[in-house]
């Protein structure tokens, strides 16, 4: 009986821990206790991940007095804020050209709110002391098609236009940036782009609230929300907690309110992390500058070094389960791992032999403009962000501001924008959402092989309002 031999590629993953690397850590905080009993509070946060976390640092900062209470299903940091890149982008609209071709008429407003917000979140690190591993270290998108070099440098010549310091690298100078057979360019922009340790954020973050006053209860996944007389009351298990005021922050979970499901579908991403390179490895690659890197096309891959010298590598494929559901046995693809194993080699030959130490996956709450929306309900003692579509390192925060607002009743400059009183084009009931996704990776992956050209199922998309351009 003769076996196959398994692939290099493929055993370079099968060893490695199926924790996230950013969680998988001694150093890790002690789970919180649940919520037990009845409790009341003046502002109740449905999600202890940085949306969650920010509205309640907002919160206790606008006014100490306030009772804030985060009620989290599992472990601060367990959902996308622990299982993400760590890509720190000042773009509230996922990206300038997105912003221009959804907000053209106030995409000024949002760049400078975006950047007010990315400083506004180097300086609560700063001021509070939380070691996240925090580098400017700008990015890179690098170019592998001819199209794409075309594109790139139009792209640099666009940011440079709205005060980004970006600049469009030839072959010969990407390569001597990092070290890869496959690049023919890169755009190079040096601000307004962050590298950071999502997971020591988010406990930062916590431990930061926690500080002012707020309670934090792990292991309290909220199954009912309702009106009551001047307030909303949440079911958690056992337990239930009246509020004055609820934020949902729930990101690719479903929704606690049916009116909003619609609008958001959870898509899962996956992500490899490597063995710590060697000296020589390092030397092979370069990436002296230790920028964040994505690729120029609609199926792209990110990837970035961490601290302790090791090659964090994700995205490409983008898996819809049929109805939406989230499950935790979706966190592990092996089919994706493989590709995504294969894919790393193929960038980085000469890094053959590394093993990866870490695989896992996770949802994003993915909606059809590709960046935030808003809203509140119940009478608008309930507010909700959603659908921040992988970018959402800095953009929550900006997103748990304008809950706040929403949530005063005041009208504020953030509550005035198109972006917060516009919804997203909402997706198609079942069947038609899972045959629309898969139907739109199938174009996506042909317009990448046609030199970027998109398919009639794609223009109409872009004419629906719905269409992907990375």
């Amino acid at each position: 009986m003769t076996t196959t031999a398994v692939p290099f590629h493929v055993a370079a993953f099968e060893g490695a821990s199926t924790r996230p690397y950013w969680l998988d850590r001694p150093t890790a905080p002690a789970r919180r206790p649940p919520l037990r009993g009845p409790a009341t509070c003046d502002l109740a946060i449905v999600g202890g991940g940085f949306t969650g976390l920010w509205a309640a640092l907002h919160a206790k900062q606008d006014d100490p007095s306030r009772e804030v209470v985060v009620v989290e299903a599992d472990a601060v940091a367990e959902g996308a804020s622990g299982r993400n890149g760590g890509f720190v982008e000042a773009s509230l609209t996922h990206g300038l050209e997105n912003g221009l071709r959804r907000f053209p008429d106030e995409i000024e407003l949002l760049e400078r709110l975006g950047h007010e917000n990315m400083a506004g979140l180097e300086a609560f690190i700063d001021r509070h002391g939380i070691e996240a591993d925090y580098e400017k270290t700008g990015m890179l998108i690098v170019a592998r098609e001819p199209h794409e070099e075309v594109e790139l440098r139009e792209h640099a010549e666009q940011l440079r236009g709205f005060g980004y310091d970006a600049r469009y690298l030839d072959g010969d100078g990407v390569r001597e940036e990092v070290d890869s057979p496959t690049y023919r360019g890169a755009l190079w922009q040096r601000t307004g782009s962050a590298i950071v340790d999502p997971a020591r954020l988010a406990w930062g973050l916590a431990g930061a609230a926690e500080s002012l006053g707020v309670r934090i209860h792990e292991g309290s996944p909220v199954d009912a929300l309702r009106s009551t007389p001047g307030g909303v009351e949440l079911r958690t298990g056992g337990a239930t907690l009246r509020a004055r005021r609820v934020i949902l922050a729930t990101n690719g979970f479903p929704p606690l309110m049916r009116s909003i499901r619609r609008y958001i579908v959870p898509v899962y991403d996956y992500v490899l992390v490597t063995e710590p390179l060697s000296a020589d490895q390092r030397a092979a690659i370069g990436w002296r500058n230790r920028q964040g890197i994505g690729d120029a096309a609609n199926q792209f891959h990110y990837y970035r070094l961490t601290t302790d010298g090791r090659i964090l590598w994700g995205g490409y494929d983008a898996i819809y389960h049929f109805g939406g559901e989230v499950r935790r046995a979706y966190d592990q693809r092996p089919a994706t791992f493989a590709k995504l194993a294969g894919h790393f080699f193929t960038t980085f030959p000469q890094l053959e032999g590394i093993g990866f130490s870490h695989r896992w996956g996770g949802a994003i709450d993915t909606c059809s403009r590709f960046c935030a929306f808003f809203g509140t309900a119940h009478r608008g003692r309930v507010a909700y962000a959603l659908g921040f579509t992988g970018l959402g390192v800095a953009a929550t925060r900006f997103g748990a501001r304008v809950m706040l607002d929403l949530l005063s009743g005041q009208p504020t400059e953030l509550t005035q924008l198109e972006m917060v009183r516009s919804k997203p084009v909402p997706f198609p009931p079942e069947p038609l959402a899972y045959l629309g996704v898969q139907a739109t990776r199938w174009s996506l992956a042909q317009a990448d092989r046609r030199s970027g050209r998109r398919n009639l199922w794609l223009r109409a998309l872009d004419a629906a309002g719905m269409g992907y351009d990375s």
